[in-house]
């Protein structure tokens, strides 16, 4: 991710890759709203929809605590509305959310890229985020990673699961391999 802030390609290569769990991380992490059944909206549409919000997501984060004079310039009112946008009340209209979460993507990826191109320090503010947030070297955690069992995790993981919390991270074994099913954020960032 720390070559070209894309999420989707970071999720394919980090998170799980059971279907029924990335659709479960997907409803838990997602803030689709939750006013409607989940039941009714596909697996494919519910990770692209999370997928999509994390990528708006991680757009915004070079532009966090602008100046006064920066704020108008980095959050305009279009970029607000991508930024306040909420879920669907319905199942039925997950599709067109879906939709208007791919343009809203790619419109805010052509407004970063247009405010790095002519501002030299939002520029910056990218370079340092991709080297430091992203692409820093990770270290392990001064402490034995144990592993423990699920007792709620918003149906992520099933009862008594095993996984480890890596600081931020709740990790599985996954075919041999260490994935992501879950990030706190914001406890990273402040």
């Amino acid at each position: 991710m720390s070559k070209d802030l894309d999420f989707g390609k970071a999720f394919e290569a980090t998170f799980a890759t059971n279907k029924t769990r990335q659709r479960a991380i997907a409803i838990a992490g997602g803030e689709f709203g939750g006013g409607f059944d989940y039941a009714k909206v596909d697996d494919d549409s519910l990770i692209k929809a999370y997928k999509l919000r994390m990528q708006i997501f991680y757009l915004m984060i070079p532009l966090f605590s602008p100046s006064d004079e920066e704020a108008p310039v980095f959050f305009p009112p279009e970029i607000k509305a991508i930024i306040d946008r909420k879920g669907p009340g319905d199942a039925r209209d997950f599709g067109a959310y879906v939709s208007q979460l791919e343009r809203d993507a790619t419109h805010f990826r052509a407004h970063l890229d247009q405010l790095a191109a002519r501002d030299k320090s939002v520029a910056e503010r990218i370079r340092k985020f991709k080297s430091e947030a992203l692409g820093g070297k990770v270290e392990p955690p001064g402490y034995k990673v144990e592993l423990v069992t699920s007792t709620t995790t918003g149906g992520v993981l099933t009862a008594d699961e095993p996984y480890y919390q890596a600081g931020d991270y709740v990790v599985i074994k996954e075919n041999g391999q260490m994935r992501i099913v879950g990030i706190r954020f914001f406890s990273r960032l402040f």
